[in-house]
């Protein structure tokens, strides 16, 4: 089949596939068992095993069960009972996660990591090297099972979204006795792009949701070929201009978006999700201290300082709203964010119950020399000092080895780290004081 329309309304497709999307296979989980390998065949999921939980990743075995990412833990629970339920070690993903980038890296330049567990690369430049894109794809296979003891999958195309469905194509099934591996190794050539994405179900096309996927069927459009052969008119007439042209791109094939090495963060924030609502300011302002020290110290880990702070609550209602501020210059320091962040606490009345509390800087730039005030100059140095001090204590000493005194306790200093947002509160194998809630006026 022809794309719909005019040729020259199209974007070029690249002559040859040399694209490529690596997915690492149930990467949390198989981290995991590498240092437990007595879990192995076993049904094994990462996340937070409280009742207000989320799945983060599932063994193969428990997906067979129909346990998913993003699944509340509850319900996985109740799906397979005999599942081991791991709270997750952020920082051990992150470090396993850098030695195999640093492997794509090897490879070609031209990475762009999406999370700790996938990448697109751009391997045109490391043909005549390495050979063909589908050989590139083999070798960095091999290299991460014989470097890392992990698999992945990988999808080789002409453009970025057509290399990631070919990653899922190439991915291993669930069954109860474990991962039943499939090619490891998809190709799509360009030529074959529109008989490889036709039977598809349209709702494997980027930005088709729920509600597109209604109107979508309304249409008569239950596969990525029935959405190919509409005129782009229809499809702009029921979705809107810029949804309407992106969904008749994709659908044939054309995604003109190159492999981004250097793609900056947009926003960096902190959330959390506790056990049992909190009903007091005081609560939630200690809470804010750590969020801002956890915040302040990944800006600067990544070079950036931000202009605009936003606060996030969502209530137990599931009802949410947010409060932003845009400061006259940006920051990096917890004292700046906390002092912003507090400002936009005030204007929220928590005695319903806080479910949720996040903080977030976006309006990023890379940090650098800025004018001091006034009022900086004469008390010389201050909070920006005392911020790189405190990093260099934690690179020497640990994450937990200096902090904000109001997040210790009787048993260590509780740092807000990544692994503490990630995935909600822990239930059976507990978790820090501050994730119990508080007792409000109501004695809830």
């Amino acid at each position: 089949m022809s794309p719909a329309g005019p040729a020259s309304d199209l974007p070029e497709q690249r002559p040859t596939a040399t694209i490529l999307h690596v997915d690492m296979d149930a990467f949390f989980v198989s981290v995991e068992l590498l240092d437990r390998p007595d879990l192995r065949g076993r049904p094994v999921v990462v996340g937070g095993d409280g009742d207000r939980g989320v799945v983060a990743a599932a063994s193969y075995e428990a997906r067979a069960y129909g346990v998913h990412s993003a699944m509340p833990s509850a319900r996985a629970r109740r799906l397979c009972p005999q599942a081991v339920f791991l709270a997750g070690r952020y920082h051990r993903y992150a470090e396993v996660s850098r030695r195999v980038m640093a492997i794509f890296r090897d490879v070609t330049p031209l990475v762009e990591p999406l999370s700790l567990d996938e990448a697109f690369l751009d391997v045109a430049g490391a043909e005549r090297r390495l050979g063909p894109a589908p050989a590139i794809a083999h070798h960095l296979r091999e290299r991460v099972l014989d470097e890392e003891r992990l698999t992945c999958s990988v999808g080789v195309a002409g453009t970025k979204f057509v290399a990631k469905l070919a990653s899922e194509a190439a991915k291993p099934k669930a069954s109860p006795h474990g991962p039943r591996f499939g090619p490891g190794v998809v190709v799509v050539a360009p030529e074959d792009t529109l008989g490889f994405l036709r039977p598809l179900p349209v709702q494997a096309l980027w930005g088709v949701g729920p509600a597109t996927l209604a109107k979508l069927h309304r249409m008569g459009v239950t596969t990525v070929g029935d959405l190919a052969a509409l005129p782009e008119a229809n499809l702009v007439a029921a979705l809107g201009r810029s949804q309407g042209r992106h969904l008749h791109l994709l659908a044939n094939g054309h995604d003109p978006r190159a492999v981004e090495p250097e793609r900056r963060a947009k926003s960096i924030g902190h959330e959390e999700t506790y056990a049992r609502d909190h009903h007091l300011r005081s609560t939630l302002d200690r809470e804010l201290v750590g969020f801002a020290d956890a915040v302040a110290a990944r800006l600067r880990a990544e070079g950036l300082a931000g202009r605009t702070v936003q606060v996030k609550v969502r209530f137990g209602d599931f009802r949410t709203i947010t409060r932003a501020t845009t400061l006259p210059t940006p920051v990096d320091d917890a004292a700046s964010l906390l002092h912003a962040g507090r400002a936009l606490l005030d204007q929220v009345d928590p005695s319903p119950g806080v479910r949720l509390l996040g903080l977030s800087v976006s309006g990023l730039s890379e940090a650098g020399v800025r004018q001091l005030t006034l009022e900086e100059a004469a008390k010389g140095p201050g909070w920006e000092r005392a911020g790189r001090t405190v990093d260099e204590i934690r690179a020497r000493f640990g994450a937990d080895a200096i902090g904000p005194a109001v997040l210790g306790g009787p048993d260590g200093l509780h740092v807000k780290g990544r692994h503490r947002q990630q995935w909600g509160p822990g239930g059976r194998s507990g978790d820090e004081p501050s994730t119990q809630g508080d007792r409000g006026p109501d004695g809830g």
